[in-house]
């Protein structure tokens, strides 16, 4: 079994191109549809092959106080309300089929407002086709006599196509007839459909005359639709289930080894004959959504994708089989598009799904117009602005083409009535912005000396004949130029009447002899021209022959060395096999060795910087730490040493005041046993005791309570020695001297004996005022010297 060759889908050079390359602007044309009713107001008027005027009806310029102004819009080229499906055809369409065939991709999508003919312009109606079956119909009028068989060509799923030997063809073509013959039951037997049947007319076919003879072809044709921003499969054959029917699946996008986006899943027919074609077309046109609205009674409320993809490969020089190479294996496609229409919903009073596929479809032509304003912008003004395609399914298909990977056709429909007068205008607008999106032209590709095939090798050999023959005088131009025998048989004398009517006629016979012996000579003359010609003939086949003989010996002898070079090479190819096997393990071996190090080093970069960030935190968290004891310990110091201070003082204070205490209460104590020691000197004889005197000076004192002087005579006093902070020493004393009375008045009352009682109490009522100013006088008269 021959393993299947891939082909490749034409690729032009990637997004980035060079300045030099050629670019051809998009190509729109406007097609004008005839109104529903000869009474209906009409906005739009053809004023040439290329311009159209555009008139606001009467109540529009009423309401708008005649401030409109008429409109011209030009376009590639108008086609009027006469114009034929034909003409069309033959404007926009045919290049297409001509560019297919010679492998260049293609785009050509309906544009308008809905009812304004778009459907029509695409399908068409019997008797009457539209673009897509008469594409079909040149397309397979082309290539008819040089298709190949079935399956030889197969899709890969990867948006190209695979080549398969003829066992594989000839297996999958066995299978499909075996499951074909099997008997279906009557609710599944399809009939053919009315459509399908006179869509052309014999006089209308037509053919491209630039299709390459020693190349096979194939089609295959699919059909999508893009419903609510959704892709589904309109060829898909899935099981029905009357109790639980199961909705479509949908598909994705996805971008092939050469960046072209495809449609994952799609079903790919392959057909024959346009009449398959065109069937398949249907089949999948009967799954299309599509509703009554306010505006159309049958509105496309999808976008279809009917695609025509055409593969093709080279025959051998034998002109047998196909070239077993896949890099001339080509394959080129052609989007037919037919965009829904473009309404407003206070129009169609849409609602519910309604109203949600009308919003999608805005949503999605929008999404067109931006694509195509920021195409413009990036290409006028040098900007490199992202075009929008993904923000839609449509646009996201046709990225490819408006990148340069073919030709792109827009037709504009048109409805001329009155009421589709502001959308009609949007849509002008828009075609007209479009035509001004350049895209890149697609390079023509050339077919190798190879594929020349036998075309060349007969055309070769013919010339050499003739060459011959001029040399050896005979007729060089017998075999190049058929006109030449005509021309000398038509030189012959024409044959006269042969009937005998009257018996004395003498002279039918005389003339029917000359006319015949004229044609004899002629005749020998021709046979010794062939005789000689097939002896020159006859001579150089035996020399080819001899030369094919000497050849076909030296061919032996290339075929045994051949023969042993290919076992050398198959030797060779055994062991590049293993090494490649070999290679391969290796390879895999150190994939996964990359990966696990490319793991382990994240791993590594993710501990490292892990840990320079715990490092870091932990160094903040140490300085931080540091700059809390710094503060911390200053805190510590100042509030100690303002506690220190605090308790000095508070120590200080309550000294003083358990010496103030004390100091009263001893002098409280003197007084008393003063006074008591007088009572006792007064009752011997009633004269006071004299006192002894003392060293001490006598110090005077006001008494608070009688404000008459008294004087005190001091004591011995008594204090400890301490060290102070500075190094010096203090002294504080833990005596107090004793304050006696000796005023004139107390002396009197003490010795007359009344008064005493009072006195004593007097003196112990005595408030603390006036002992505590006198300790504090005291302290600061007898304050020591440090």
């Amino acid at each position: 079994m021959q393993r299947p060759i891939k082909g490749r889908t034409p690729r032009r050079p990637g997004p980035k191109k060079a300045s030099n390359i050629e670019k051809d602007p998009v190509g729109v044309y406007c097609r004008i549809r005839p109104l529903g009713a000869e009474d209906e107001e009409c906005c739009v008027e053809m004023i040439s092959s290329s311009t159209i005027q555009l008139h606001a009806p009467d109540g529009l310029k009423a309401n708008r106080n005649g401030e409109y102004k008429e409109t011209q819009y030009s376009f590639k080229k108008v086609f009027g309300i006469n114009t034929t499906q034909m003409e069309l055809f033959e404007d926009v369409a045919k290049p297409l089929i001509e560019d297919l065939i010679h492998c260049k991709n293609g785009l050509l999508f309906t544009y308008g407002v809905t009812g304004s003919g778009k459907t029509f312009t695409m399908t068409g109606s019997p008797g009457e086709g539209g673009l897509l079956p008469r594409c079909l119909d040149m397309l397979f009028n082309s290539i008819g006599p040089v298709q190949a068989k079935r399956f030889v060509f197969k899709p890969d799923d990867k948006n190209g196509m695979e080549i398969q030997g003829q066992v594989d063809a000839l297996l999958e073509r066995q299978k499909r007839d075996s499951q074909q013959s099997v008997p279906r039951t009557p609710s599944s037997r399809q009939k053919a459909d009315p459509e399908c049947a006179d869509m052309i007319s014999s006089e209308e076919a037509c053919k491209s005359e630039n299709v390459d003879e020693d190349c096979c072809y194939s089609v295959f044709v699919s059909y999508i639709e893009v419903y609510n921003n959704y892709i589904y499969d309109l060829l898909e054959d899935a099981p029905f289930d009357p109790i639980r029917p199961k909705a479509p699946q949908s598909k994705i996008l996805r971008e092939d080894q050469n960046h072209n986006m495809y449609v994952a899943g799609c079903t790919e027919v392959e057909v024959k004959s346009t009449e398959e074609a065109f069937g398949i077309f249907w089949k999948g046109q009967k799954k299309r959504r599509i509703a009554n609205t306010q505006l159309n009674r049958e509105s496309s409320r999808s976008h279809s994708v009917f695609t025509v993809k055409l593969a093709q490969a080279p025959l051998d020089a034998d002109g047998d089989h196909i070239l077993q190479d896949k890099n001339q294996v080509n394959v080129s496609q052609l989007c037919l598009v037919d965009l829904a229409g473009s309404e407003r919903t206070s129009r169609t009073r849409a609602e519910g799904s309604r109203l949600r596929e009308a919003g999608n479809i805005n949503q999605s032509l929008m999404t067109l117009r931006t694509c195509m304003e920021v195409l413009r912008e990036n290409q006028m003004c040098g900007t490199n602005k992202m075009v929008p395609y993904r923000d839609s399914k449509v646009t996201h298909l046709f990225k490819n083409y408006f990148d340069g990977e073919g030709k792109v056709r827009m037709i504009v429909c048109v409805n001329p009535k009155a009421d589709d007068y502001d959308e009609t205008m949007l849509v002008m607008r828009f075609a007209e912005m479009t035509q001004e999106v350049e895209v890149a032209r697609p390079v023509d590709r050339t077919i190798c000396a190879l594929a020349a095939g036998r075309r060349h090798r007969n055309r070769v050999f013919r010339d050499e004949l003739s060459r011959r023959l001029e040399e050896q005088g005979g007729p060089s131009n017998a075999f190049d130029d058929p006109a030449l025998l005509n021309q000398l048989m038509e030189s012959l004398p024409a044959m006269p009447r042969c009937e005998l009517v009257d018996p004395a006629d003498d002279q039918t016979l005389p003339r029917l002899i000359e006319v015949l012996e004229t044609r004899h000579r002629v005749r020998l003359m021709l046979t010794e021209q062939f005789n000689k010609t097939a002896i020159t003939l006859k001579g150089m086949i035996e020399q080819f022959d001899s030369q094919l003989n000497a050849k076909e010996t030296l061919l032996h002898d290339q075929r045994s060395k051949l023969s042993e070079k290919e076992k050398v090479l198959i030797n060779q190819r055994t062991e590049l096999e293993r090494l490649e096997k070999k290679s391969k393990t290796l390879e895999y071996k150190v994939d996964i060795l990359q990966k696990t190090t490319d793991m382990y080093e994240h791993d590594k970069r993710s501990l490292q910087q892990e840990l320079e960030t715990r490092e870091q935190r932990l160094q903040r968290e140490l300085s931080e730490r540091r700059r809390m004891e710094q503060q911390m310990q200053g805190m510590v110091t100042d509030t100690k040493f303002k506690w220190e201070k605090e308790c000095e003082r508070r120590v200080n204070a309550k000294q003083l005041e358990m010496q103030n205490k004390l100091w009263v209460k001893d002098e409280k104590l003197k007084q008393l046993k003063a006074i008591v020691t007088e009572s006792s000197s007064c009752g011997n004889g009633g004269f006071p005791a004299e006192r002894p005197e003392k060293p001490e000076r006598p110090s005077r004192q006001r008494d608070h309570c009688t404000g008459q002087n008294r004087s005190a005579s001091p004591s011995p006093l008594h204090g400890n020695v301490f060290k102070t902070r500075g190094g010096g020493q203090a002294v504080q004393f833990t005596d107090i001297e004793t304050l006696k009375e000796c005023s004139t008045a107390s002396s009197r009352k003490r010795r007359s004996g009344s008064g005493d009682g009072a006195h004593i109490e007097d003196l112990e009522n005595r408030p603390p005022v006036a002992s505590t100013s006198s300790s504090l006088w005291y302290q600061k008269r007898r304050k020591p010297q440090v």
